[in-house]
């Protein structure tokens, strides 16, 4: 197992209930599990799609990449059993495993990593890690051996590529991998009930399918708060990863379940769309972030499982600076600032908000906080599918309030047509800095410097560092106590 260089620490984007026959299975055979998902994701290809919520399905389980990341945050080979660095820490080496195929029978190859690898980088390419890709030269040795040549050194890289984006394809199925996925992984999908559940079952054809001891899990999707609660107090759903934490107490004291508290890489901001006025003022963004008590954010929207940040970065993180000073509470200088803006109050915005609790509930609080300095926030809630084509996609919105959950993502501040349009010649040169230093003492400084320029540019109002609750039947084995990213895999779990 290789380490990355920079440690993680301890870890946002059925039809019908369920049959009494596989309530039973599950319960007696111990070879079925149920969990349950807040957003249903739009498609099954995660490297199409920016949600989260894909690669929470289809991560690890239908689809594989080339290394896997652990719990710890620490990555170890999957469909590469090896790979070497070279001195200028540009070009990788790796070296494949051998007898693997697709779910269809296609042959998994080296031919298959360079067509996956440049596929995301192509002119059609909806991956949202795009960028990272079209730095990256892609050579085929032999069928069990590639090279990836990169034009920037990056640290991260072997992370990177042990995520959802980065995932091998086969090419003859890729362009319906959305509806019908066609992976390495151990599990296929047997189903996709839309609006309700989706179900895998196990692939016989998997290279170590004796070990896999899930044979069919079914994803439920439950947005509402009151709704989770109660299907996991009925024995409905045997786990619920990052449910709505405001029942935490309860489930503790039951002794049918497990409480997990996790801590994450994710970020909780108030995004805002500096391509609109008057929100292209820096002014404007600073007494925005300058009327938000982020604790009493924390409370409202995560039942106060949160640390605040100040920058787009988390404690722990290599390299974190405390910048939660730069926008700190302060009404009177928030009215100051849109005064010296020239903006007359009431100013009237919209705020966009997606159907995870967090935002319905961090929305009400955060509303009710720019009121009193002469800011009218209008909510508007809109499905999770609204979201990522209006907001996400066509940039249609004031301000939003939205988990982003990647660890390393830093370098969305330096895509100009990124969905909150910032464009800073500064920090696309900083991140340039960041990207090719090899001493980690100088890559700390520079992390730094970014995190301290996106809070003085009050790029959003930087919200909280969120923990993750997940609940779930007491006997069931293998789940996450950390979430450096957002995964379920589901060949790691078992019943007791």
């Amino acid at each position: 197992m290789l380490n990355r260089r920079t440690v993680l620490a301890t870890g946002a984007l059925a039809t019908v209930p369920l049959a009494a026959p596989l309530q039973a299975l599950a319960q007696g055979k111990k070879d079925a599990v149920t969990l349950a998902m807040t957003l249903e994701p739009p498609g099954l290809d995660p490297t199409a799609g920016a949600a989260s919520s894909i690669g929470e399905i289809t991560l690890y389980n239908v689809f594989e990449p080339l290394t896997k990341i652990n719990a710890d945050g620490s990555v170890s080979p999957l469909l590469a059993e090896s790979w070497e660095v070279s001195p200028d820490l540009k070009t990788y080496t790796f070296k494949l495993r051998g007898n693997v195929k697709f779910h269809n029978g296609a042959p998994f190859n080296a031919a298959a990593v360079k067509f996956s690898f440049e596929r995301a980088a192509g002119d059609k390419s909806t991956n949202k890690d795009k960028r990272t890709f079209a730095n990256l030269t892609t050579q085929v040795v032999d069928d069990l051996t590639v090279v990836v040549i990169n034009k920037d050194i990056d640290p991260d890289l072997l992370f990177l590529l042990g995520q959802a984006t980065a995932v091998i394809v086969e090419p003859g199925s890729a362009d319906t991998n959305a509806t019908k996925p066609v992976g390495t992984g151990p599990y296929r999908l047997e189903s996709w009930s839309k609006g309700a559940s989706v179900t895998l079952a196990r692939w016989d054809g998997y290279r170590t399918a004796n070990a896999v001891h899930i044979r069919r899990a079914t994803f439920r999707f439950i947005s509402d708060p009151a709704a989770q609660v109660a299907a996991l107090m009925a024995g409905d759903v045997d786990a619920f990863p990052r449910v709505t934490p405001r029942s935490v107490a309860q489930f503790k004291a039951n002794p049918r379940f497990q409480v997990i508290v996790s801590g994450s890489r994710a970020k909780t901001i108030l995004a805002i769309n500096q391509q609109k006025k008057p929100l292209d003022d820096v002014r404007v963004r600073r007494a925005i972030a300058a009327a938000i008590d982020r604790k009493a954010v924390i409370q409202g929207a995560g039942d106060g499982l949160g640390v605040p940040i100040g920058s787009h970065y988390v404690p722990g993180a290599f390299g974190y600076l405390d910048t939660t000073g730069i926008n700190p509470f302060d009404p009177e200088k928030a009215k100051k600032l849109l005064a010296e803006a020239g903006v007359k109050t009431p100013l009237e915005l919209t705020m966009t908000l997606p159907p995870t609790p967090y935002a319905r509930q961090g929305g009400e609080v955060i509303a009710a906080q720019l009121a009193k300095v002469g800011i009218v926030a209008k909510l508007q809630n809109v499905e999770w599918a609204q979201w990522l084509s209006g907001t996400y996609g066509n940039k249609n919105y004031d301000l939003t309030l939205i988990s982003h959950v990647e660890p390393f993502d830093l370098g969305n501040f330096a895509k100009p047509d990124y969905y909150w349009g910032y464009n800073s010649p500064k920090f696309n040169a900083l991140y340039e800095q960041i990207k090719n230093a090899a001493r980690p003492a100088d890559r700390a400084r520079l992390l730094g410097d970014a995190q301290r320029l996106l809070a003085e540019d009050a790029v959003h109002a930087f919200l909280y560092q969120p923990q993750w609750v997940t609940v779930a039947n007491k006997n069931l084995r293998g789940l996450w106590k950390d979430m450096p990213i957002f995964v379920n895999d589901l060949s790691a779990m078992s019943w007791a």
